[in-house]
């Protein structure tokens, strides 16, 4: 496994388990919501309910934006290597390992820290289509592609 598969796997792992988390917390809140109307009467039984409800809008609206992450992440075929850069290089700017995927945090593989980050961020767009030896700046900091995997 290269080390870009070893990145692309990682971060595939980190989103399936927020998604397994943020399902679980939903289905519980189903159910717990399901239990309190049985045995529960009154404007507290009203709010409880109402509190529930919005926390479960709240995590839908999570999962949705993680399920659009692993949609992405699916897109990417790690073993191919760019020359330019597109969605799925990994690429070195100024001694920084920026994997060009989507917003996800940041990770540490084989003791090496990766940024991950989405095409349409400021750095993202800067990147894309461009090859080695690419110099730009964004926020008075200057930025020089050295390597695109």
């Amino acid at each position: 496994m290269t080390f870009k598969q070893k990145i692309h796997t990682h971060y595939q792992q980190q989103i399936q388990d927020k998604i397994d988390v943020f399902r679980d917390m939903i289905a519980a809140l189903t159910e717990d919501s399901k239990n309190d109307a049985k045995g529960s009467a009154g404007d507290k039984h009203e709010t409880a309910l109402s509190m529930m409800h919005i926390e479960q809008e709240k995590l839908n609206h999570k999962l949705s934006e993680t399920l659009e992450q692993k949609a992405i992440l699916d897109r990417i075929d790690a073993a191919s290597v760019h020359q330019k850069i597109a969605l799925g290089s990994l690429v070195q700017a100024n001694g920084i390992l920026l994997f060009v995927s989507a917003a996800l945090p940041k990770i540490s593989v084989e003791g090496k820290n990766i940024i991950a980050l989405s095409p349409q961020s400021p750095l993202g767009s800067k990147l894309m289509g461009n090859e080695i030896g690419f110099s730009f700046e964004i926020n008075g900091t200057k930025y020089k592609i050295e390597s695109v995997f």
